[in-house]
């Protein structure tokens, strides 16, 4: 991860912080506390008049992509060799250029850490999530909350319908890169706020999962010690239904402890 203030040069100000994923090549922008429609970036006027300043990752990378050369200028091979680059890499142009744009006055300079403010906020982002049944989701907040959402309560995110309505897409459910939002199939986000804002909060703690997790899942090997009894005979009582298998993953599976005990009655 890198860290970038986002500092406005005619105004001398900070107006917020762009974090950058090296591996997943995303970006995130969070925007400083006080601003108003008029100092704020012109791309995000519309979100902070809102009072939303947690800039969805698609916005955050239109932010980049317009203050540096795009990808399909006709020149584009001389002007990445001027700038000592083997391919296009939108960070590196961005900081070639420190950011600077004939449009405003703002311009990026590197960060060692976050800072306040976005640390406060990243309390609420996501550390985990997973599809419960057919159209709900569980959350886990960084800050420890559970919460859960229908989908169906978010038919106002643009192809939320396309994602009920898809079964494969659903089960594509993931974390977006710091937590920022979850994602269908790496292209339909619902951001951390909304979801912290809309869903029902379970009467459960992050760590409720992790204990359970640590004393109730067993793999094949924990298994077999339990039942006192080889790999085959565990594949015998899995192939008859006495136990279900809460995961395979080809080489070993996942179980229940409750479900393994069944063995022994």
């Amino acid at each position: 991860m890198k860290i970038y203030e986002i500092f406005d040069e005619e105004n001398n100000m900070s107006v917020g912080t762009l974090i950058y994923y090296v591996k997943s090549r995303t970006f995130d922008i969070e925007l400083a506390e006080g601003l108003d429609e008029w100092t704020a970036p012109l791309l995000f006027a519309g979100l902070v008049k809102e009072g939303i300043v947690s800039i969805p990752r698609d916005l955050s990378a239109t932010w980049v992509r317009e203050r540096i050369i795009p990808a399909g200028r006709q020149n584009i091979s001389s002007i990445l060799n001027n700038c000592r680059l083997k391919e296009y890499d939108e960070m590196k142009l961005l900081e070639a250029s420190q950011g600077r744009c004939s449009q405003d006055g703002l311009v990026i300079k590197r960060q060692s850490e976050l800072p306040d403010y976005v640390k406060e906020r990243m309390a609420k982002n996501l550390c985990d999530c997973f599809l419960q049944d057919k159209n709900t989701i569980i959350v886990i907040f960084n800050d420890d909350t559970v919460k859960m959402i229908d989908l169906k309560d978010l038919l106002n995110i643009s192809d939320m319908d396309k994602v009920i309505k898809n079964d494969k897409l659903k089960a594509s459910v993931k974390l977006t890169p710091g937590g920022f939002a979850i994602t269908f199939n790496d292209s339909i986000d619902v951001s951390a706020r909304v979801l912290y804002e809309k869903g029902i909060r379970l009467p459960i703690t992050k760590q409720t999962f992790i204990a359970f997790a640590r004393n109730n899942i067993l793999d094949t090997t924990e298994s077999c010690e339990l039942l006192g009894c080889s790999r085959q005979n565990l594949s015998y009582l899995v192939n008859e239904q006495i136990i279900d298998t809460v995961k395979s993953t080809g080489k070993s599976n996942l179980y229940f402890k409750g479900e393994v005990l069944k063995g022994l009655w």
